[in-house]
């Protein structure tokens, strides 16, 4: 296994991430690179081929799309143009979407993923909570080494370092590793019987805050943590859609080319003849300091979608 990227071993990333990789595994294991995505996934493409797994890492989503073309027309197709004769598995880390506080602007705060959901094949994990996180890059690891499968591993930049879900100090958000976390598997959080919520990342935070108002209404919830992007857990989000028949879809990517056209889809294929309704940002690049407020979905507009879905 190689990990690599901007800033990725002597700083140990801009978050912190990896930090003290490097000195436990070597240089040679952890290695920092130039300022190219380009360069950065090329050099995963030929590290995979030569038989490592590696663990690139993009800085943040925006960087992605000036070299998105490696996943796109290289890194996911080689299996496909060479009948399984050669694979790359890898695993691509990205800091992604927003609700940073202090630091934004579009280039640091980006919400479209558009680009990775409608390569086939390409397996999109997305943990919120940090016993998911551990488990899930372990199954990403694992896929890229026995299956060869490309992985991109979206971490939500503003849970980096969120410790407390509800009240400031209750570290409700903390959690110890988890065991395994199979490929396409959501997690339901609640029993309620009047709505089930959809969301995942950034969305579950909000969601899992939103329904302590909602139970003061009378309104009793489920949410769903859909975890992975692609493969979307279908039977998953129906099977709990169909324990209230009605559903409200939070999606913190844009209204347009976003998570939820997906998941509103798979209801309809399905025959869902529940109500159904959704909650998306602004079809807008991200703007800076509280004008991103205007943009992006909040805890109040769960609150308000989800009082208007139950009447």
């Amino acid at each position: 296994m190689l990990v690599f990227g901007e800033d990725v071993a002597i700083k140990g990333g801009v978050y912190g991430v990896t930090r003290g990789l490097q000195k436990r595994f070597g240089a040679g294991r952890v290695f920092d690179t130039l300022l190219d995505e380009t360069s950065i996934l090329g050099l995963a493409l030929g590290a995979a081929l030569s038989g490592f797994v590696p663990v690139p890492e993009i800085q943040y989503l925006a960087y992605l799309h000036n070299a998105e073309d490696q996943l796109r027309g290289e890194a996911a197709t080689l299996q496909f143009f060479s009948q399984g004769q050669y694979r790359n598995g890898m695993v691509v880390r990205v800091a992604g979407y927003a609700y940073q506080k202090g630091f934004g602007g579009h280039f640091h705060n980006d919400n479209a993923v558009g680009v990775l959901r409608d390569i086939p094949g390409l397996v999109i994990a997305s943990p919120a909570r940090p016993d998911d996180a551990s488990a899930m890059l372990a199954t990403c690891l694992a896929t890229a080494r026995e299956d060869g499968s490309v992985c991109v591993y979206l971490e939500p930049i503003a849970l980096y370092h969120t410790r407390d879900l509800y009240d400031e100090g209750d570290e409700l958000w903390l959690a110890a590793p988890a065991g395994d976390v199979p490929l396409g598997s959501a997690r339901t959080y609640g029993d309620g019987g009047d709505l089930t919520i959809v969301t995942w990342a950034n969305g579950l935070r909000m969601s899992l805050r939103a329904t302590r108002a909602l139970e003061q209404h009378g309104v009793g919830t489920r949410v769903v943590d859909l975890r992975w992007l692609a493969p979307l857990p279908v039977e998953d989000i129906l099977r709990e859609a169909n324990a209230t028949g009605r559903v409200l879809v939070v999606d913190e990517t844009r209204r347009t080319g976003g998570v939820s056209e997906g998941i509103v889809a798979a209801f309809v294929d399905a025959s869902f003849d529940g109500q159904l309704a959704r909650v998306a940002s602004a079809d807008s690049f991200i703007p800076l300091g509280d004008a991103a407020n205007l943009v992006l979905v909040s805890e109040a507009d769960v609150e308000r979608a989800a009082l208007e879905l139950v009447g």
